[in-house]
Order: C-alpha cells, then sequence, then structure tokens
C-alpha cells in the first residue's frame, strides 16, 4: 500500500501542480480571447446589427428589385412585355418569336430591295440579342441576389476566425457580378456598332443617290 501511496502523492503533488499550471494558463488564454480579441459582446452586438439590418431592409429592397413595369396595353405587346420581365432564361425561345408576332418578319427578296433585307435583318438580329442578354442577365441578377442574402444570413451567426471565409464568397460573388456587367456593356457596344453601320449604310446611299442625280443632271445638260 505505501507504494500506491507514495503514486498517488506523486500525481497530486508533482503532476498535479503541473496540470494545475496548465490550467490556469488555459483560462487565462480563453479570457483574453473573449474580453479582447473576440469579445462576445461585441460579436453579439454586430451579429444583432446584421440581423437588424436584413429584419429592416431585405423586404424593401426585394420589393425595389421586384417592382413590376409592365406598362403595354394591347394583347401582343403584353404577351412580349410579360417574356422580357419572366427573368428566366428558358424563355428565349418564346421571346423570339414574341417579337416576330409584334415587330414582323423580315420582307420577302421581291417585295423589298436586298440591302434594304439585309438591314433589317440585321436590325433584328442585334435587337433580339441584346434583349436575351437582358433576360439571361436578369436571371443572373437574381443569382447574385440569393448569394448575397445567404451571405447576410451567414453574417449574422458567423462565429469568430469565419470573417476570411466570408471574405472569399464575397470576392467570389463580386467577381461573377463584374461579368454579368462585363457582359452586359459588351452587348450595349454590340448594340451601338450596329446603330452606327446602319446609319453609315444610309450616309452611303445617300451619296449614291445624290451621284447618280449629278449623273442625270450633267447628262441632261450636256444634251442641250
Amino acid at each position: 500500500m505505501s507504494v500506491f501511496d507514495s503514486i498517488f502523492s506523486s500525481i497530486q503533488s508533482d503532476m498535479g501542480s503541473s496540470l494545475k499550471t496548465i490550467n490556469q494558463m488555459k483560462q487565462q488564454v480563453q479570457q483574453l480571447y473573449q474580453t479582447t480579441v473576440w469579445p462576445l459582446a461585441q460579436i453579439n452586438q454586430a451579429r444583432g446589427f446584421v440581423a437588424g439590418s436584413i429584419t429592416m431592409y431585405r423586404t424593401q429592397m426585394n420589393q425595389v428589385f421586384r417592382t413590376p413595369f409592365n406598362s403595354a396595353v394591347t394583347p401582343g405587346p403584353q404577351q412580349f412585355e410579360a417574356v422580357l420581365h419572366s427573368r428566366q432564361s428558358a424563355s428565349i425561345p418564346s421571346l423570339q418569336s414574341s417579337f416576330g408576332a409584334n415587330y414582323g418578319a423580315v420582307p420577302p427578296a421581291n417585295v423589298v430591295s436586298p440591302q434594304d433585307r439585309v438591314m433589317i435583318d440585321m436590325d433584328d438580329a442585334l435587337g433580339q440579342q441584346n434583349l436575351k442578354t437582358t433576360l439571361i442577365a436578369d436571371q443572373g441578377g437574381d443569382v447574385i441576389l440569393a448569394i448575397a442574402d445567404q451571405m447576410e444570413n451567414q453574417v449574422a451567426v458567423s462565429t469568430p476566425g469565419s470573417n476570411p471565409y466570408l471574405t472569399a464568397q464575397a470576392q467570389v460573388a463580386n467577381l461573377r457580378c463584374q461579368a454579368f456587367m462585363q457582359k452586359m456593356l459588351a452587348a450595349e457596344l454590340r448594340q451601338e456598332a450596329g446603330r452606327v453601320a446602319h446609319d453609315n449604310v444610309l450616309t452611303k446611299r445617300r451619296t449614291t443617290a445624290t451621284s447618280g442625280i449629278n449623273s442625270l443632271v450633267n447628262g441632261a445638260l450636256t444634251k442641250h
């Protein structure tokens, strides 16, 4: 029994003292984190601010994003407007058919000059292309807003040390948003380039017509 008494005494005095010191240091470190590095009161305050902001503003912001802007009054344009505001890329075939129904088809070759027919076809193509792009961009915008709501919800319940992960997620969402913006700018540039080319064709035709008239006038004056 004396052997066991010696063992127990060694555990309680020597090892126990070391364990007690370790526990004290651990408690001091934990207190440092709770009071200085990650103060619980400030963390709860930040969480409450985020939760309060979500409650106060999210509904109003969603109403702004979802506010209808329908203004057509006749059945055809109303159907076309509904497709444009559907925010679904799956509606692209309906958009194309509705576009033709409202703006008309390309005239047959025996009705209009070949040059006018090509210009009409190009203008329709550019118009449809940009409308389809806006439809896809609206759907992409909904995805970005859903990600933003998810990130806000995560921030409201985030734990200390998770900030780098939330920041990385925000950067990825920002890059995706920038990609959508670049796509819309590219569509706008294509539309502007098409308009410039269209105006340039009209200028060329007026120049050609003027040259033809001058030739006729010169010919008439020369004969007399």
